[in-house]
């Protein structure tokens, strides 16, 4: 869960009292105000207290302006005139020269004189071209321990290879060409390259037509079509449409229709980048860290991606259980609640595999506690023994940061902080203190998963709390990594803990699908009532901080050059980040937070639910030691995949997601995050019983399958409405009858890289009609789903099979319609030709447990 998930709205009657503003990205002086906050609103006690809350302009940072959105903006291209080669030589596997700066540029920072370029060969279908200043004083290498760095394979790259590097001397360009048609897949001919100590650009041309793919994480089409710009840094945010969220994954994959061949080019870099796709044309920018590009020949679409996903490191095999369906909500606030849930699933007759648990269970929303009220702990472990004894399964939610205790408060007592410290495993402020943010807690400290005693202390907090809470997976959020302030904000304020976020938690979602008015319209009154009432009731009177005073805010953005590191809080070029101001450090520990070995976030923020997923993953090793582990992390890297999976985030009630949700998970199948599922029927918003309907079948067809809703929405358990019911058991009925094919499909993933999720472009690599089809997908070869979304095109699909031969088929098990489906029906067609594995598993029907 995000911030903006679980508000959108600040609510200033109960939030703001104004404060004196410290300057962001510092220690602020103070930043609460005080509220009385019920406990239906705060969802963390069992009665009304005072309850001091972060005040609203704690929140704000200092607003950028994009380059790319300033026309006054200097262009890198035409101001800067690149670098000479020189000293060229051959090594055993490549190339090594120096690059020498023909004129001072210092664009966006200070140019860098001295160069060093590195090629290898490493394999007949990799190369790899480096490049990094000569001089790596102030200069970031993304370790090898840390992200591994595909090294050679071969012992003849130079003959293995059918990539050739070309290139030109001064000013500075090069270009890859496919050695067997001569084809060049990537060319900077006719631009500089810049490099300076917070802005490296290089840019490479694109034949017209030419069909990107890739560049995530956001919510898009499939294609990354001309005039997309690409932001590739860690944010929480909700799901916005076209702009960066969770994860980072710079790769993308050229399909070329022209020649019939495809390759990947993929950036092994931790910083922020930028990246714009024109027509004839692609441009990459990055603040910080070295060039480290690695171009993967292919040929054919599938290639490319068993050949990145194969470097980048082969996604985890899951338990088999984990392909069921699993059932979630942010609301489920008592134990007894979450035992009526399961039995209805049980009365309804609809499989379910696992319950899983928001933060609702939490004691204060603080990790590795249960509430002693709503979730006593005796009663909380009779329900999962429960659970257990029918073969099902139990996630809870862990969120990335630790509470920080108020030591003035003798009863605030959380030996995971107290044993955190002891390890030295957070973060620390610039002058060695402790970096302490804001959270669901309240003031919270931040694991670094680079300090040598973060793993051990993270491994005995998971094995402890698995004593008493026997889990059989995690579920990992906000680890972009979040914090509801900006800076450290706690550093002068943690003693007032614990304090309220600065919003109103579990606000009746007032938002329904497109066309609920007119499906639902004898409804619209009987919710519109319900807002009315929550609007309309006096909220109790708030009372400004004794050390408050009037609130400034600057509008200077502070960008400014800086040499060394650079400006690590401000950077020069301002990537267009997806918050309100597009200050980095809003939503986010702040980029001069400090790791244990000097590293700031600013060069490694991307990587810190990376970080989590690893420590995750080797713990549960511990907690389970005969098991695969299971995992769902919110923010994701290249690798990420040999971990855990991925959901698709914050999305909204409407049919837009739903139909985003095919690019979402073709594009993690890419990634190399092959188990990738969303919300069904939508998180944020009310859904309703036809968006919930459809949602469902779709759902049933991706790997990852759960529904997931906000606290404050209405009800959307499959349950809910009659006919979701009925179309629900029809197609689990389909599901878990191919499972086995499924599975088969999961480990040939975590062998070749090859996802089960796979678009029809992947499939008919040669049929440009096909190139930007995101409305239907292929379940590996054999299964092909049309869901009923805006454009049909499954007759297509029929045909292209008919031509190579296959006879389509839709077997008793399989229904097959048109666009006007009815409710039960989904569109769902395999080969004759291709026999599937299968069986009728359920969770009660079952008699061996599956690991």
């Amino acid at each position: 869960m995000l911030f903006a998930k679980k508000t959108a709205t600040a609510f200033t009657a109960l939030l703001t009292a104004a404060v004196s503003a410290s300057p962001a990205h510092h220690k602020a002086t103070s930043t609460f105000s005080t509220s009385i906050i019920s406990s239906t609103a705060s969802a963390t006690s069992s009665a009304t207290s005072e309850v001091i809350s972060l005040a609203q302009w704690a929140t704000i940072g200092v607003t950028q302006y994009p380059n790319i959105f300033d026309s006054s903006a200097a262009n890198a291209n035409e101001v800067c005139s690149g670098y000479s080669l020189t000293g060229l030589k051959t090594t055993e596997t490549g190339l090594y020269g120096r690059l020498n700066l023909l004129k001072e540029c210092n664009v966006y920072g200070y140019d860098f004189d001295e160069l060093s370029l590195f090629v290898e060969y490493q394999s007949a279908e990799r190369l790899n071209i480096q490049i990094q200043p000569v001089d790596l004083t102030y200069v970031y290498i993304l370790p090898d321990n840390l992200v591994p760095k595909p090294g050679v394979e071969t012992l003849t790259p130079f003959v293995d290879s059918d990539l050739v590097f070309a290139y030109t001397a001064s000013p500075f360009s090069f270009s890859i060409v496919r050695k067997s048609t001569g084809e060049i897949l990537f060319s900077t001919a006719g631009n500089p390259l810049v490099y300076e100590n917070q802005f490296i650009q290089f840019n490479t041309s694109l034949p017209k037509g030419h069909f990107i793919t890739g560049l995530g994480e956001s919510i898009h089409g499939f294609q990354q079509e001309p005039g997309a710009n690409k932001t590739l840094y860690a944010n929480d945010a909700g799901d916005p449409i076209d702009a960066n969220i969770y994860g980072v994954h710079p790769i993308y994959v050229d399909q070329r229709y022209g020649t019939n061949t495809t390759h990947g080019v993929y950036v092994r870099n931790s910083h922020a980048q930028e990246v714009l796709v024109r027509e004839e044309y692609l441009t990459w920018r990055l603040l910080g860290g070295t060039l480290d590009i690695y171009f993967f020949t292919g040929p054919t679409v599938k290639d490319v991606i068993t050949q990145y996903v194969s470097t980048i490191g082969l996604p985890n095999l899951i338990p088999y259980w984990s392909l069921g369906f699993h059932q979630c909500r942010w609301g489920y606030q008592t134990s007894d609640r979450l035992s009526e849930v399961i039995e209805n699933f049980r009365k309804f007759d609809i499989p379910l595999e696992t319950i899983w648990t928001d933060i609702d269970y939490m004691d204060s929303y603080k990790d590795f506690t249960t509430d002693p009220h709503r979730y006593p702990l005796e009663k909380f472990q009779d329900v999962i023994e429960t659970l257990h004894a029918n073969h099902q399964h139990y996630i809870p939610i862990v969120d990335a940061a630790i509470y920080h205790p108020s030591p003035l408060n003798k009863s605030d007592i959380y030996p995971v902080f107290d044993d955190g410290v002891a390890a030295e495993a957070f973060l620390k402020n610039p002058d060695g203190s402790l970096y302490i943010g804001a959270v669901w807690p309240g003031y919270t400290v931040y694991p670094d998963w680079l300090a040598s005693g973060t793993q051990d202390w993270w491994t005995k907090a998971m094995v402890d709390w698995h004593k008493k809470v026997p889990f059989d997976g995690i579920w990992l959020d906000m680890n972009e990594v979040s914090s509801f302030c900006v800076g450290s904000c706690g550093s002068k304020n943690y003693t007032q803990n614990p304090v309220h976020p600065p919003f109103d938690v579990g606000a009746p979602a007032i938002t329904f699908p497109l066309g609920f008015n007119i499906t639902n319209s004898t409804d619209i009154p009987y919710y519109n009532s319900i807002w009315y009432t929550y609007t309309h009731t006096p909220t109790p009177s708030s009372t400004a901080s004794t050390t408050s005073t009037s609130t400034t805010v600057s509008t200077d953005p502070m960008n400014t050059k800086a040499p060394g590191k650079g400006n690590i809080n401000y950077p020069p070029y301002a990537i267009n980040h997806q918050q309100g101001n597009h200050d980095l450090a809003v939503h986010a520990v702040s980029p001069n937070a400090t790791h244990a070995d000097g590293t700031v976030e600013y060069e490694v923020h991307s990587l810190w639910g990376y970080g989590i997923t690893n420590a995750t993953y080797h713990a549960l090793l511990e907690v389970f030691p005969d098991k695969r582990p299971f995992i769902i992390s919110r923010s994701t890297f290249p690798g990420s995949g040999k971990w855990t999976g991925h959901w698709g985030g914050d999305n909204s009630a409407d049919w837009a997601y739903m139909y985003f949700s095919i690019p979402q998970a073709l594009s993690f199948g890419l990634f190399g995050i092959p188990m990738f599922g969303v919300d069904v029927c939508g998180f944020n918003g009310n859904t309703d019983m036809e968006l919930c309907n459809r949602w469902m079948q779709l759902g049933a067809f991706f790997p990852f399958y759960r529904n997931h809703n906000y606290l404050g929405a209405i009800d959307q358990e499959p349950y809910v409405w009659e006919s979701v019911t009925e179309a629900t058991r029809t197609v689990m009925a389909i599901r878990y009858a191919i499972l086995p094919y499924y599975y088969t499909l999961m480990y040939e993933a975590s062998k070749t890289g090859m996802p089960a999720m796979r678009a029809l472009s992947w499939e008919f690599p040669n049929d440009k009609t096909l190139a930007s089809v995101e409305t239907q997908f292929l379940v590996g070869e054999a299964i092909l789903v049309t869901p009923v979304l805006a454009g049909i095109f499954w007759p297509a699909m029929r045909a292209m099979w008919a031509k190579r031969g296959d006879i389509v088929s839709c077997p008793a098990l399989y229904f097959t319609t048109n666009s006007s489906a009815q409710l039960q029906q989904i569109v769902c067609q395999s080969k004759l030709q291709k026999t599937l594995p299968r069986k009728y598993i359920r969770h009660h029907s079952r008699s061996e447990p599956f690991t």
